[in-house]
């Protein structure tokens, strides 16, 4: 959510950034609005003023019939105010929701993801004497993962991890989680089924409420019950990456700006409708709708220089993950098209898989300002104790299945086995090093 003083102010950058980012969204009817609203508020103050002096004439002795009169006629003046305020504040708000952040001097314009940069390459891709094996025939001939039973018991898109798969998972949420404990970020393990406020506060909703038809999240159907014992009518959701609970743990707080960054990380399952990708990746593990991940979130202060240093601090682990579990990768610094409305600044890291044939899509790093802090009403206190709204960020350190086909696929060798990365070996049983057929 934007300031609507800052959309006053810089009106055309507004209109620029939701033409660049494809937003659809009548910046002049927003400020006409704004300015109706103003003038209604003005008025209803006006009235109350005077229902008070009114009440405080009052006071003094027995009111007059035409002091009665004019109460009840200013009475039906603030109700009528209030009303057509209402109808006012619906329109203006599906509006604001909609106002993007003004992205980075340094994104690049472009309509969709044709138009990512790429800003690294981690150097040559690898070769084989052999024809590689995509994920899929690996994970089957080495009796890892099982697709077919994953269906019947899941649904689409469905899968068990057995056996070293479900080791290797594991080893690699080991192995992010303990990097990010070392790089300073506070470890948690939060909700994974959480209210909706959290959604629509970090920005998983296209609008005010949820979509099934847009939103890629899964509402749980099955009502809970309050403390009272009585049925509880709140909405509940499955998240699809720890980022809104790990935001929503700071929401109403005021935090001080000399504790100032607050950084965490958190291991979560992550669940995904994927309901923009029909036909898209149908088999293996490429595109799946339910995960493990480990996410890094940041409370910055409300400093442009000093959130996009944090942002790059956040990238270069996600890059040295990449390098210590041997992938070859590339960063791209995301275009306007396809940068979510509250982004100011945006990267992912893709890994190569060279028996799909394709770079996968392995974290993604974004820098909100404090477009989510507004929705969440997070701030903190400067030091001569003003009240600000702080600038968040999140990243992906690493999710699982992603990951895992790229090292199946990096690391196999030519008898079907695959090697596993050094780093991971500790968190392996017996400190395995190698994949092997079973016999």
């Amino acid at each position: 959510m934007l300031d609507i003083k800052y959309i006053r102010d810089n009106a055309e950058k507004v209109k620029k950034a939701a033409a660049d980012k494809n937003i659809k969204l009548d910046i002049d009817r927003l400020l006409e609005l704004d300015e109706k609203r103003r003038s209604l508020m003005a008025k209803a103050d006006e009235f109350r003023a005077k229902r008070n002096e009114i009440a405080k004439a009052g006071k003094s002795g027995k009111p007059t019939a035409a002091q009665i009169e004019e109460g009840k006629k200013i009475k039906e003046e603030i109700a009528r105010t209030e009303e057509n305020l209402k109808i006012l504040d619906d329109e203006y708000e599906s509006l604001m929701i909609k106002a993007p952040t003004v992205p980075s001097a340094d994104t690049p314009v472009g309509k969709d993801e044709s138009g990512n940069t790429e800003v690294f390459n981690s150097g040559e891709l690898p070769k084989f004497i052999f024809q590689p094996k995509n994920h899929i025939e690996l994970a089957e001939d080495l009796d890892i993962i099982d697709f077919e039973r994953g269906a019947k018991v899941a649904g689409y898109r469905g899968y068990y991890l057995k056996n070293e798969g479900a080791s290797l998972v594991m080893a690699l949420m080991m192995f992010a989680y303990n990097k990010m404990i070392a790089k300073g970020f506070a470890p948690f393990i939060p909700p994974t089924m959480i209210r909706e406020f959290a959604l629509f506060g970090s920005g998983y909703f296209e609008s005010r409420e949820y979509n099934p038809e847009t939103d890629n999240i899964y509402q749980v159907a099955t009502r809970d019950k309050e403390l009272s014992g009585e049925v509880s009518r709140e909405k509940k959701f499955l998240i699809g990456t720890a980022e809104p609970s790990l935001l929503a743990y700071f929401s109403d707080q005021v935090l001080k700006e000399e504790d100032l960054p607050v950084k965490v990380c958190g291991f979560s399952p992550c669940y995904r409708s994927e309901i923009g990708s029909y036909g898209k990746d149908t088999k293996g593990l490429y595109r799946v709708h339910e995960f493990f991940k480990i996410e890094q979130v940041v409370v910055s202060a409300a400093d442009y220089d000093i959130s996009t240093a944090l942002q790059e601090e956040m990238v270069a682990i996600s890059e040295e993950l990449h390098r210590d579990l041997g992938l070859p990768y590339r960063k791209l610094q995301i275009c306007t098209g396809d940068m979510a409305p509250g982004k100011y600044r945006a990267f992912d890291l893709e890994a190569w898989l060279p028996g799909t044939g394709r770079w996968a899509e392995t974290g993604s790093a974004s820098n909100f300002v404090d477009w989510q802090a507004r929705r969440l009403n997070i701030k903190y206190q400067t030091k001569n104790g003003e009240r600000k709204f702080a600038f968040l960020l999140n990243n992906t350190a690493l999710p699982s299945v992603r990951p895992l086909i790229a090292i199946l696929e990096n690391y196999q060798q030519a008898d079907g086995s695959v090697v596993i990365p050094e780093v991971l070996r500790k968190y392996m049983p017996e400190g395995m090093e190698v994949i092997k057929k079973k016999k």
